[in-house]
């Protein structure tokens, strides 16, 4: 199907600012202190986040796309991700809050005319409004490790929002059979997916099991009660190492008083909701658990199988429920929530086999290494993916409450290092359904 030009254009120039709103949100409701105080090694300030949404539209949209000249040049250098690890950034020489407000600011102002004036066709960068869809993906994930900052801010709450909706309709089998056989994985044909997305590709899984919700805090914590954090039989060996040397009994932000859990969120305390997806564990603790359960984490495959593969028509859907983008009915994304909704919402956004919250919520951990598809090709260049190929990241899959509906489909991949537990991520278990399970 074609899309005319105005419609690209409006849709490209819709994810620019809802980009841009959410950005100004999380970087004005804190003093000019906070956005230049580095919270965690882990993360930038927030003000270097800032600098460098704005850069990164200056190098791609004003100058490749519209052939503009450099308005800042200089800045380049400063706010290179690669050059410049996280915890060394606050020793550059950033630019303050106010002229990082200016200086993105001045540059969407002029990207925006570009957008008006240039025609969205006729080169890889520009069919369907690539780039720009490329930038408001990115400003967005920022925006998502900018609000894992806000998280791991240490002060009263300075950002609110209401609670999820109560959407569970009743009790819910614990796992469903996904049945054996081929689909299709990846894409290439959804207009503003990321290189590590292309392309569609045939892949044949056999039979399995797939838990109908991601694992809830409540599940989480008889694995902790049971002991889970003192038994080395549960952990792979890195993993191990990671709790004896950090000392890890619980997912992070929670602590234990007076015989309650609690936790802290966005600079409230509270008791850990049972109901809740388990958040903010790693990769290994994932693991751990699934191990614990006697069973283990789906592959990146059997998840994107479980999310995309309709069994009645074999098709790949964009989504779980269908090729219709996200509503609020459908799933708990761009931040319209503080939290996790509770396991088993979002029924009109189940998959074809009744496997809920796929979409949205938590970023679910598989068992899966970070690697090319068949045919993968790097564009629009090798640092966005290419370089983190290997064994040493994980895949994450589905997005969570934090990701915007531009930066999150059934394709979409997400990675990161298996001992990282700042991220918005939980998981979901799986087992081999066995040799008699149908086609």
């Amino acid at each position: 199907m074609t899309i005319d030009p105005e419609t690209l254009r409006e849709r490209a120039a819709v994810a620019l600012h809802a980009a841009r709103d959410r950005t100004r949100l999380l970087t004005t409701c804190v003093e000019e202190g906070d956005l230049l105080a580095q919270h965690s090694p882990l993360m930038s300030p927030l003000v270097w986040d800032l600098a460098h949404i704005g850069n990164q539209e200056e190098q791609w949209l004003l100058r490749t796309v519209g052939g503009r000249d450099a308005l800042r040049p200089d800045l380049d250098s400063v706010y290179d991700a690669f050059a410049h690890p996280r915890a060394a950034r606050p020793s550059l020489p950033l630019l303050g809050p106010a002229e990082a407000h200016g200086y993105a600011g001045e540059v969407r102002g002029r990207v925006l005319d570009i957008l008006a004036r240039t025609p969205l066709r006729g080169d890889p960068l520009l069919d369907a409004g690539f780039a720009f869809g490329m930038i408001a993906q990115h400003e967005q994930q920022h925006d998502e490790t900018m609000l894992i900052t806000h998280q791991l801010r240490r002060g009263p709450a300075v950002l609110g929002a209401p609670d999820p909706p109560v959407t569970s309709d009743g009790i819910l089998p614990a796992e469903v059979l996904v049945p054996g056989g081929p689909f299709t994985m990846g894409t290439s044909t959804e207009p503003w997916a990321l290189d590590n997305e292309r392309p569609a590709h045939r892949r044949l899984l056999p039979a399995f099991l797939l838990d109908t919700t991601p694992v809830s805090n409540g599940a989480y914590l008889r694995f902790i009660e049971d002991g889970g954090y003192d038994d080395p039989r549960w952990w792979a060996g890195a993993g191990w190492a990671q709790v004896r040397e950090h000392g890890l009994r619980a997912p992070l932000f929670w602590r234990q008083e007076g015989g309650r859990w609690l936790r802290r969120r966005f600079g409230v305390t509270e008791p850990v909701p049972p109901d809740e997806p388990v958040l903010h564990v790693s990769w290994y603790e994932a693991d751990a658990y699934a191990r614990w359960a006697g069973r283990r984490l789906p592959t990146e495959a059997e998840w994107e199988k479980a999310a995309r593969h309709d069994p009645a028509t074999r098709r790949a859907r964009r989504y779980p429920w269908g090729d219709a983008d996200p509503t609020p009915a459908h799933a708990n994304l761009g931040q319209r929530h503080l939290r996790p909704a509770p396991v088993g919402s979002y029924p009109e956004g189940q998959s074809p086999l009744g496997i809920r919250q796929l979409i949205g919520d938590v970023w679910e951990w598989t068992a899966s290494d970070f690697l090319p598809y068949p045919g993968f090709a790097a564009f629009p260049y090798r640092e966005y993916s290419e370089v983190f190929f290997g064994p040493a990241h994980k895949v994450l899959r589905g997005g969570s409450f934090a990701v915007d509906p531009v930066a999150c489909r059934g394709t979409f991949r997400n990675w990161d290092l298996p001992v990282r537990r700042q991220i918005f991520a939980g998981f979901r278990t799986a087992r081999d359904a066995g040799p008699a399970a149908g086609v």
